[in-house]
């Protein structure tokens, strides 16, 4: 059923073109991939260094391009430590279980094509239909749940089998989080799919056909919101960056690793980084769709001609889609940038409210809205009642959850805790 998702495969001439083109992918995600790693250090540090009014790396190569091919060569050759007390083969197989997971994500993510219309993105290539996407599968996002909750093990063990107290605590904080903003990121992504109805990323790309269809809009914002905090806190970034705290813990769950193992955390920690972009780009942002107005939609109507249904990147045709990828995970990597050079480090008990408290109340609240106003669609309700319903019993909610909070918050100043 996974092979079948690629239209390709479905041919009986197939043996050798299609192995062809399956390992041009592959290799294209590859470099791709390790390419935009070596962009997003360079990319990070410079954006930082002009928001802090510094240079940045301007040595190796034109405008420091190179730098982080210089830093990588440098840790390659760098000796590879291992304590004495360290689980042997757990500690040189976690950085593994955080780099792969990194690299698979990227197989089901739509990286261009035609979607607009009737085109349901698929390209010619060498007389063959494919998609620019090296597998499609119809439970991608499950796929995509299953790969960044793996990714955290890889922090886990490394921090466990360090046989060090610090790297442990780490360790031990990254578990915590992962469960706290896992269930708030889940919340999000079931929205997106009560309005998609699937679970493939093309399919989800495909329903988002104009502005007005992407899921951003149609979701009503929130979950958005709560998916780019909540996949902050997942990839340990500012100010969620409690994993590495360090102040608290030396350097983190990797204080004890050197060499190409730490290089390993590294790229993952700065790969994730784009890979999550692309994946809240697929799911909110149209992916390959074009930033275009629908004719005859609400916008449609009330917008000169001239902008209505205009592809500023028509001309590039299927890689057009790859083209607005690109320009749209650009624009949250330099979001992320923003975070770590504004914002400062929450304390561990603000992490963990914050998830637990904010998060999960307001993503579970607004995925029962969702899914109401979709059944009073479906049985032809009256819409308004039932978004009053719904503002009411959110409502009731609310104030119940305050009064629960604040008798906690009164037991625990009772008992002389410091929170």
């Amino acid at each position: 059923m996974i092979l079948g998702a690629d239209p390709m495969i479905e041919t009986d001439d197939w043996w050798w073109e299609v192995l062809a083109i399956v390992a041009a992918k592959v290799l294209a995600i590859f470099v791709i991939a390790l390419v935009g790693t070596m962009f997003m250090v360079w990319f990070e540090r410079k954006i930082v260094s002009g928001m802090q009014n510094r240079i940045g790396p301007n040595k190796a190569g034109p405008f420091g391009l190179l730098q982080t091919l210089a830093d990588g060569t440098k840790l390659f050759f760098k000796e590879d430590l291992l304590p004495d007390k360290a689980d042997r083969s757990v500690f040189r197989f976690a950085p593994f279980l955080a780099f792969v997971p990194a690299f698979l994500l990227w197989a089901v993510i739509p990286l261009g094509g035609d979607f607009t219309g009737d085109n349901d993105g698929t390209v010619e290539w060498f007389g063959h239909t494919t998609r620019i996407q090296l597998a499609d599968p119809p439970i991608g996002i499950l796929l995509v749940l299953a790969l960044s909750s793996i990714s955290v093990y890889g922090v886990m063990l490394a921090g466990w089998s360090s046989g060090s107290k610090y790297p442990l605590l780490g360790s031990v904080r990254a578990t915590a989080q992962m469960i706290s903003y896992e269930a708030a990121l889940g919340l999000s992504l079931a929205a997106v799919l009560l309005i998609a109805g699937t679970l493939s990323t093309s399919g989800i790309v495909d329903v988002q056909d104009g502005v007005g269809n992407w899921h951003i809009v149609t979701t009503g914002f929130i979950p958005f919101v709560i998916f780019m905090i909540a996949m902050t806190a997942e990839l340990n970034r500012p100010p969620f960056d409690l994993v590495e705290a360090e102040q608290e813990l030396v350097g983190g769950f990797n204080t004890e690793y050197s060499s190409i193992r730490f290089a390993l955390f590294f790229l993952a920690e700065f790969m994730n980084v784009i890979t999550m972009s692309a994946i809240i780009v697929t799911l909110f942002l149209g992916g390959p769709q074009p930033l275009w107005i629908n004719e005859g939609s609400w916008l449609g109507d009330r917008l000169p001609d001239a902008i209505v249904g205009l592809d500023i990147f028509g001309w590039a045709g299927p890689f057009g889609g790859t083209l607005w990828v690109i320009l749209k995970v650009l624009a949250f990597l330099y979001v992320y940038v923003w975070f770590r050079a504004t914002l400062p480090r929450l304390r561990y008990d603000q992490l963990m409210d914050f998830g637990w408290k904010l998060l999960i109340p307001v993503g579970l609240g607004w995925l029962l809205v969702l899914t109401a106003i979709q059944l009073g669609r479906d049985e032809d309700w009256n819409v308004f009642a039932v978004v009053a319903a719904c503002l009411a019993a959110l409502g009731a909610a609310y104030l119940l959850f305050s009064v629960a909070l604040g008798v906690s918050r009164r037991n625990r100043e009772r008992e002389g805790a410091a929170y």
